[in-house]
């Protein structure tokens, strides 16, 4: 069954009001037609739903029954992650939607590479924001994670503020498996770009509270280590 996101607004008395792209694309591209089914999501509810007037501007539903979206994750992973070079946050994003993260702060740290201007970051908010909605409609989510935007490190430190809350840093620290995960909590994690964290910004981190945690021998690339992160999680809080 297609599965759409409802936007802020468009459920009222037991209707759900279709307009805009994901109007043309209910009508031109799926080819739908009255008396069909179709899946609304908002704000972690699936609304199942029946198409009772369809044009190419605007469809209308009538909600025929209503549910938590089971594939939502008991626990709030939220990803700090510093902004690493090309289109990395893009696979980032997309690969941590798909596995459950629930949102996604960019921040810039001593070693980043990308430091993108006012104009900049803010097409590239735009870019992540669509990739975010889009991972999440393919998956099957119930939400659309949020992508904030780009904050200083010290803004990061402030914001971190989670159940449990760690650094993945690459010179030592606890394992993942020492840190209590499981589904009653909310949990942030801070990950570097292409070089990792210089030893003052993991030492003002465990300042904050955020944890330092290794995760191995083996060194991750900035892309790698948070979807191994957010999979590893799942798992632990039986997310999976």
């Amino acid at each position: 069954m297609p599965r759409f996101f409802a936007e802020e607004g468009s459920v009222s008395d037991g209707f759900i009001t279709v307009r805009g792209s994901d109007a043309a694309h209910i009508s031109y591209s799926l080819r739908m037609k009255t008396g069909e089914e179709i899946t609304f999501c908002r704000a972690g509810t699936d609304y199942h739903c029946r198409i009772e007037k369809i044009t190419p501007d605007e469809v209308i539903c009538g909600i025929v029954g209503e549910a938590p979206s089971d594939c939502e994750p008991t626990v709030k992973m939220t990803l700090y992650q510093a902004l690493p070079k090309s289109d990395k946050m893009e696979f980032i994003i997309q690969k941590t939607t798909e596995l459950g993260i629930y949102s996604v702060v960019p921040f810039i740290s001593k070693r980043c590479i990308s430091r993108p201007d006012k104009a900049s970051a803010e097409k590239k908010l735009r870019r992540w924001r669509k990739i975010s909605e889009e991972a999440a409609k393919q998956s099957g989510r119930g939400i659309i994670p949020e992508i904030s935007p780009i904050i200083t490190f010290e803004e990061m430190l402030e914001k971190v503020s989670s159940d449990i809350n760690f650094i993945c840093y690459e010179n030592g620290g606890k394992p993942l498996s020492d840190l209590g995960i499981d589904s009653k909590k909310s949990i942030s994690v801070v990950i570097g770009a292409e070089g990792g964290f210089e030893r003052s910004e993991a030492e003002a981190a465990a300042a904050a509270g955020i944890v330092p945690v290794w995760l191995g021998k083996r060194i991750l690339r900035c892309e790698t280590c948070p979807v191994a992160v957010t999979a590893a999680v799942m798992n632990m809080s039986g997310n999976f």
